[in-house]
Order: C-alpha cells, then sequence, then structure tokens
C-alpha cells in the first residue's frame, strides 16, 4: 500500500507553514526513495496542533502535531513515513484525542478526513444523501423536516430556520432565492470558513436543499473578502459541482435545477446583518433595511429570500439524510442540535469544539480550552462576538443554551468564545466595544451613529476622572438609548459588554492612576 500523508490546507494551517512543511515531506520521501501519497486535507479544527500532519503506512492514520518545518528532518529520522511513536509530537490516532471524543460531529463530521475538493471523497463519507432524500420530497415534506429538527439560525439571531424555510415557501413569486451569510465578521469565530475551506459541498449540499424546499433556482454566497483562502477553495468546488452534474439545470437528472455563485464583501462588519447584506449584493452601500417587508417576503431584488447562515445551510443535509429526529434528539429545550464553539483568545488550546446545546461554560473552557495561554487565571470569557457581555467566574455554569444565555442578559451569537486572563483592562475593552460601533456602524440611525461616539467620550471622561458617578450614570442611560433605539443589533447590542462590564467588573472602569504618583491618568 502507497504512504499517504495528509497535510491540511486551511487558512490557519498555511498561516503555521503547511504549504511548506509538505514541501518537506515531499523532498523528504524523495531523498529516502519512498512513494508516498500527499493529500491536503482539511484542518481537524485543533489549531493549537496545526500544522497537525497524519501518516497512514497501512495500520490506519497515525498523528503528528504541531509540525513546524524545522521539525520535519527529525521525525522523518525518527520514523514518520512509518508512522513510528518514537517523537515527542507523535499523537496516534487523533480521534482517540481527549478534544476530539468528547465532541459530537454532526456538521463537521468529515472536516480534517478528506480532501475538500474531491467529489468522491464527499460522496464515500456521505455526502450527497440529503440531497437524494431531498428529490425524493415535496418541498413541503423538506420543510417540515427542517421544522421538525428544531434547527435555528447559527448566525446570531436563533430564528426556527423552518419557519423562514415555510414564510417563503408560501411566498408568491416568479423568481426566489437562497443567500448564505458568510460574512463571518464576529472576533473569535471562525466556524463558516473551516465549512467553506474543509468541506465546501456541505455547504454546496445544503443551498440546494434549501432551493428545492422552496422553489428557489438560484443562490449567492456573501463571503468576506478577508478569506481569500475559503473563496479559492470555494470557486474550485462549485466548478467541480457544476462539472458533475451537481448544480445547473436538471441536476443529476432530476429535472430541477439550481445554481450558485459567490459574492465577495468589502470589509463592513454591518453586511453580516441580513438587509445590510441583501444592499450590498444589489450593488447598494451595505446599509440596514427598516422592517416589516422581512426578506422572507421582499428580499433580494424585492423577491422572497432565505437568508441563512453558512451553518444553518451545513446543517440541513444531516437532518435530511438521518431524519429531524436524529438532529433534534441533540440538545436541550427549545435548543435542539449542536453548536459549533470556537475558542480564541488567552486560550491553551484554541480551536473548534462541536457539542450539543447543554454544555456548561465552565466545562468549555477546562475541557477543552485548558486554561489560559498565558497561565495566569482567567478572569473573563466574552461570547457572542465583540458585542456579545464579558461573562464573570459566577456565570461559567451556565448551560450553553439560547434561552439560558439569554436570562443573563448573554448572547450566544455564532458560536464564539474569547478568553481573558486576570492581566485584561475591562474598561479599555468596554471602551472598545464602544469604538468598534463608530467605525463599522452604518450610520443610518442616530443611537448607533451618534451614541457609540458619545458613548467613547463618556468612558474617556470616567476614566481621566472627570465627575465619574455622574457620568457612569449618564453611560448607563446611554446604553439604554442604544439597546431600545437603534434600528438593528449593531447598534442594539453595543452597549450589552459596557453594561457587564458596569455590571460585574465595576472596578476596571473607574478613573485609572498612575501607579507612581497616584496621579489620575487620560484613557
Amino acid at each position: 500500500m502507497m504512504i499517504k500523508v495528509y497535510v491540511p490546507c486551511d487558512t490557519t494551517a498555511l498561516s503555521l507553514g503547511a504549504d511548506e512543511v509538505a514541501q518537506l515531506l515531499m523532498a523528504e520521501a524523495e531523498r529516502l526513495g519512498k512513494t508516498i501519497e500527499l493529500i491536503r486535507n482539511g484542518s481537524r479544527g485543533l489549531f493549537w496542533l496545526e500544522p497537525l500532519v497524519e501518516v497512514d503506512a497501512g495500520t490506519g492514520r497515525f498523528a503528528y502535531g504541531p509540525v513546524t518545518p524545522e521539525a520535519v528532518p527529525e521525525l522523518v529520522e525518527a520514523g514518520l513515513f512509518d508512522a513510528r511513536q518514537t517523537h515527542d509530537l507523535a499523537l496516534g490516532d487523533i480521534e482517540q484525542h481527549p478534544y476530539l471524543k468528547q465532541q459530537q460531529r454532526l456538521t463537521f463530521s468529515r472536516i480534517g478526513l478528506t480532501n475538500p475538493l474531491s467529489i468522491e471523497d464527499y460522496r464515500q463519507h456521505g455526502g450527497w444523501q440529503g440531497l437524494e432524500k431531498a428529490l425524493q420530497l415535496e418541498a413541503q415534506g423538506i420543510v417540515d423536516e427542517v421544522k421538525n429538527s428544531g434547527l435555528r439560525g447559527r448566525g446570531g439571531a436563533a430564528f426556527p430556520t423552518g419557519i423562514k424555510w415555510q414564510t417563503v415557501l408560501d411566498a408568491p413569486a416568479d423568481q426566489k432565492y437562497i443567500v448564505c451569510n458568510a460574512d463571518e465578521g464576529d472576533s473569535g469565530t471562525f466556524a463558516d470558513r473551516l465549512v467553506m475551506e474543509c468541506d465546501p459541498y456541505l455547504l454546496i449540499e445544503g443551498m440546494i436543499i434549501a432551493g428545492l424546499a422552496v422553489g428557489a433556482t438560484q443562490g449567492y454566497v456573501y463571503l468576506r473578502s478577508e478569506y481569500p483562502v475559503a473563496h479559492r477553495i470555494f470557486q474550485q468546488a462549485l466548478a467541480h459541482a457544476y462539472s458533475t452534474g451537481y448544480l445547473g439545470d436538471n441536476l443529476r437528472g432530476s429535472g430541477r435545477s439550481f445554481d450558485l455563485e459567490v459574492r465577495l464583501g468589502a470589509g463592513a462588519y454591518i453586511c453580516g446583518e441580513e438587509t445590510s447584506l441583501l444592499e450590498s449584493l444589489e450593488g447598494k452601500r451595505g446599509q440596514v433595511r427598516p422592517k416589516p417587508p422581512l426578506p422572507a417576503i421582499e428580499g433580494l431584488f424585492g423577491k422572497p429570500t432565505v437568508v441563512n447562515n453558512v451553518l444553518s445551510l451545513a446543517a440541513v443535509p444531516f437532518i435530511l439524510q438521518h431524519g429531524a429526529k436524529a438532529y433534534a434528539d441533540c440538545g436541550m429545550g427549545r435548543s435542539r442540535g449542536t453548536l459549533a464553539l470556537q475558542l480564541a483568545g488567552n486560550v491553551k488550546q484554541g480551536g473548534l469544539v462541536e457539542r450539543a446545546f447543554g454544555l456548561t461554560l465552565r466545562e468549555l473552557i477546562e475541557d477543552f480550552g485548558g486554561g489560559t495561554v498565558s497561565g495566569r487565571p482567567l478572569k473573563a470569557v466574552q461570547a457572542g462576538g465583540p458585542l456579545g457581555t464579558y461573562l464573570p467566574a459566577s456565570q461559567w455554569e451556565t448551560p450553553i443554551d439560547y434561552e439560558a444565555f439569554a436570562e443573563l442578559g448573554a448572547v450566544v451569537g455564532h458560536g464564539g468564545v474569547v478568553l481573558f486572563d486576570d492581566s485584561v483592562d475591562l474598561g479599555e475593552q468596554a471602551r472598545f466595544a464602544m469604538e468598534f460601533c463608530t467605525i463599522e456602524s452604518c450610520g443610518k440611525c442616530t443611537p448607533c451613529r451618534i451614541g457609540s461616539v458619545r458613548g467613547v467620550e463618556v468612558i474617556d471622561r470616567i476614566r481621566a476622572g472627570t465627575q465619574p458617578e455622574q457620568n457612569l450614570e449618564l453611560l448607563a442611560e446611554l446604553c439604554d438609548t442604544m439597546v431600545d433605539g437603534s434600528l438593528c443589533a449593531m447598534g442594539g447590542m453595543t452597549p450589552f459588554p459596557v453594561q457587564s462590564v458596569m455590571k460585574h467588573f465595576p472596578e476596571d472602569l473607574q478613573p485609572r492612576t498612575s501607579e507612581k504618583s497616584g496621579e489620575t491618568t487620560h484613557a
């Protein structure tokens, strides 16, 4: 059997030298007279071990990591091509690693296993079976499966996916659209990117099924321009899908058709909001549209449109393949299925964790994250992106569930979880939230456009020691105004991190003094 060597080709692995590692492994194999098949697979999502190299010498895949270019010669000398365990970087069967073994990978079951661009690989690992089931159902039958699964929008809003699809199905129109929101802009998030780079046919399959469900024949993926590797891989996957009959007219001889294109955003965070995204797709400035009408009734080019996040659409093939119950059996309460949690920030073991809803924050932090990379005590966790709340230790026993988080005034969002050790200045982080909004606001509504600017100014006055008590009171009133008066979640959520610092970490939102002189200093 030819020796197979797997080296990931996703953005994270590439940034850590995966291309050079692959080249060196080929050169070493040639030097030793060994014939190897180099496979550029996707990442398994264990980022602290990247580049993760796996070798199959006939007895299964054996992992090494993190493999830097400098480590390649000694690894080869220690028997890498024979999958020997005689090196400190040897990890054995990576699927037995506690980080992976404790997960419930439904959406991400293939990442790291396959060549992302191989349709045959995708098919052999269960791909297209959901589509085959969907082609046997009427549109209403597909929608019912999604409704019964309990799937909710994974982009952050958590709106029931099946209800949105039902609305579009019921809307009369000569043209309908499926729009995938791949404008993954939240700090510490990367799950959408992993789907597009490591399992792109999964998203394609999910979008085709969505089209069959609501009667749409055209789809668009709105991808952030900061993801060039995802763009390249997904475009290649689209070409393969067209050439093999999975896209276009009469897909797979079914008499149905579906076309799919990618459109790049231009770096605007606000275009993660669905109506701003639609404006941008139409070639306009990305600004929020008032609702109603809802995009499901009047969306892209005024037509009924499904706008779903990458992870929402990527969950659909599993639901159709295995049935709504198999998906709904995971989770808790109204939060069904699994969630792609993304560990980032000051974390020892950063990466992707897919688990059913109900895992606690503490379990995620300790069992998967392994604590802080700095070794210092953990002080706060921010969940739900840059506009999510800062959660203190007293809230880390909270199960990760939409309703449980809402009771705390927190958000699950897109599943990003960012860790901060005790050296963090949360007063500065609160200021950052307001400053972020001043930069990223679309400018359409006054509470967001002006409120965020005033927020920065008020926090600066507090930090400078200028009437701190009065300005703290003013800051609280300003936050309430932004929450209640903003047109969309951009301005409405900007106060969340600020309010959480005021409530849980008030000592960080006080006048700053010089350690030497004890004098108040400006922020």
